[in-house]
């Protein structure tokens, strides 16, 4: 046969003229299952409430970013204003004390300029008392003068007796600083200062003298023009918070120099040894500002770190609080409608899968009812088909009874009668054809061994085989192939294509009947023939109940055979050459 050979593989997709068979019944049984495009809408629809979700999300995150930038830009604002208070309070001191700042002119003295100097002068009053005060109840050793000396932004501590002798001094006292503070030392006179007026001094001290409260000496602060500048900035600082700094929704406010020395500052503050780190950590070098969101006290709050310059150049860091409660009930509210609207799209498009499933079912119903109504038509339009073709072959035999009963009176007995009975087989054949077909449809089936089975064929067909000249070989493997079949159908299908075989031979011939494992969930039976062969054309056509090449009978053996063997879910392959014979290989499902 050769690469000349064509094979037809007559698949459940291959069209039939004749849709009365199991494997219809399969397909009908197959489409019947629950519409599977609500799955599909199901899953856009959860694909594109995630998106929406996440799209949310995404908003609400961005909202809140945007509510931080916006409380960060409040916050700088206010510390800008600060800084301009302070700028103005501090220019003020500073030229007024004749620090030496570059300025072209001086402005006049004012009762502003007045009011600041005084409380600086109270200030550094207040300063000596409280020493006094810690002193008398021996709270202060020497290292703590020198700490209080360097947080107090102080250039010098001196403490004296009623006699004028230094106790403590953290660094040298002059004769001019001694010479001067000597009213108060020698008891004449309780408190001398001399803040805003150079003491003659090279140096450029300014200082108070305060007799102590007990009358056993004498407090001396002294300030030179980097401790004079370091005081004056804390009490412009300090004065500006008061004035400006103090706004709706501010927690604490503080000030911090290079060295780490408070300013200035207001509310309730943060754990003191935290702050220096986290200050350095989150405000980066050039950034104009940052911000960081804490918890103190159990409320949230946004904390701006922010520079601060006065004078012309850098004053220190400020660090300003406000409640997020503001911006937090905004945000919840917004999370809430937007959680709120997600919900309701979910429920709406879960709704509308619904509501599809059902109408695509009840359409999906129809359908199938319409499609069952084409089928009883196409059914019995090719019965119809059949009916007639029944008929003409019924009137041939019919013919024959008739013609030879007309002649009983005249010819012989036994002729005539042998013609009779040959021709009433001929009807009973017809119709056992036709009745098969139509009983085809239903299968009972039950696990069996398909070698036994051809065994069996084999068995039936082997005296019929012989008496036509045909010769049968077997090629079984001897491992029993288990499948689930309907014996009677399936051996009257194979009984059908091997009966096939044998009267595709002339004169004499052979048939080869094997079977082997296609897969490990295949077996394959393959029935190959010695006899004239069918073209390609024929074979897409020889399974339909219409065509026939033979001159007596319907020809629906190999129809038959062809719808048994697709309602066990197997296939029919047919491989044939004119005059070289035709192989015809039955693949059916193993049962495991």
């Amino acid at each position: 046969m050769g690469d000349e050979r064509k094979t037809a593989d007559t698949t459940r997709e291959r069209g039939s003229a004749f849709p009365t068979s199991a494997a219809t019944e399969l397909g009908d049984e197959r489409r019947a299952r629950p519409f599977l495009q609500p799955l599909a809408v199901a899953l856009v629809c959860i694909v594109l409430v995630s998106l929406l979700l996440i799209r949310g999300l995404i908003d609400l995150t961005n909202l809140d970013k945007t509510l931080v930038d916006y409380m960060e830009n409040r916050g700088v604002e206010i510390i800008r204003n600060v800084q301009h208070v302070a700028d103005y309070h501090f220019q003020r001191l500073v030229q007024t004390g004749q620090v030496g700042l570059d300025s072209g002119s001086r402005p006049p003295f004012s009762e502003e300029a007045f009011s600041m100097q005084e409380s600086l002068i109270i200030d550094l009053v207040e300063l000596a008392q409280e020493i006094d005060s810690r002193l008398e109840k021996d709270m202060l050793s020497p290292r703590q003068m020198e700490a209080l000396a360097e947080k107090e932004c102080l250039w010098l501590i001196a403490l004296l007796d009623e006699k004028g002798v230094i106790t403590f001094q953290h660094r040298p006292v002059s004769k001019d600083l001694l010479s001067l503070a000597s009213p108060v030392v020698q008891g004449n006179e309780e408190i001398r200062i001399s803040i805003f007026g150079l003491t003659g001094s090279n140096e450029g001290v300014r200082f108070i003298a305060l007799q102590r409260k007990s009358g056993s000496g004498t407090i001396i602060l002294a300030l030179d023009k980097d401790s004079f500048r370091c005081r004056s900035l804390r009490l412009s600082i300090q004065r500006a918070i008061e004035e400006v700094g103090q706004v709706s929704g501010t927690v604490y406010f503080m000030v911090k120099d290079q060295l780490g020395r408070i300013l200035g500052r207001a509310g309730e503050l943060p754990q003191i040894e935290k702050e220096k780190s986290q200050s350095e950590n989150i405000l980066k070098d050039g950034a104009d500002s940052a911000s960081r969101k804490i918890v103190l006290n159990g409320q949230k709050l946004l904390e701006i770190i922010a520079p601060i310059r006065l004078g012309g150049g850098s004053a220190g860091t400020a660090r300003l609080s406000l409640r997020k409660d503001s911006a937090d009930r905004i945000l919840d509210k917004i999370r809430f409608r937007v959680f709120v609207s997600m919900a309701f799209m979910v429920v709406i498009a879960f709704v509308s899968m619904w509501f599809l499933y059902k109408n695509q079912n009840r359409h999906l119903a129809r359908m199938r009812e319409m499609e069952r109504r084409l089928q009883k038509a196409e059914r019995l339009s090719a019965l119809g088909r059949l009916a007639a073709g029944v008929a003409h072959e019924i009137r041939n035999p019919l013919n024959a009874i008739s013609m030879a009963s007309q002649r009983l009176k005249k010819d012989n007995l036994n002729q005539l009668t042998g013609v009779i009975r040959d021709e009433i087989r001929r009807l009973n054949h017809i119709i056992e054809e036709f009745l098969g077909l139509s009983r085809s449809r239903k299968l009972e089936f039950c696990r069996h061994d398909l070698t036994e089975l051809l065994h069996h064929i084999v068995l039936l067909i082997g005296e019929e085989a012989e008496s036509e000249g045909v010769v049968i070989h077997t090629d079984f493997k001897n491992s029993p192939f288990m499948i689930s079949m309907d014996i009677d159908k399936l051996k009257q299908a194979l009984f059908n294509i091997i009966k096939n075989a044998m009267e595709s031979i002339s004169p004499t011939g052979s048939i080869n009947l094997s079977i082997e494992p296609r897969s490990k969930e295949w077996v394959s039976v393959k029935i190959s023939d010695t006899g004239t062969g069918i073209t390609s054309e024929e074979i897409e056509k020889i399974f339909d109940p219409d065509y026939t090449t033979k001159e007596k009978g319907l020809g629906l053996g190999l129809p038959l055979a062809h719808e048994i063997i697709h309602g066990h879910g197997g296939e029919i392959q047919v491989q044939s050459r004119p005059g070289s014979g035709t192989t015809f290989e039955i693949l059916l499902p193993l049962d495991r």
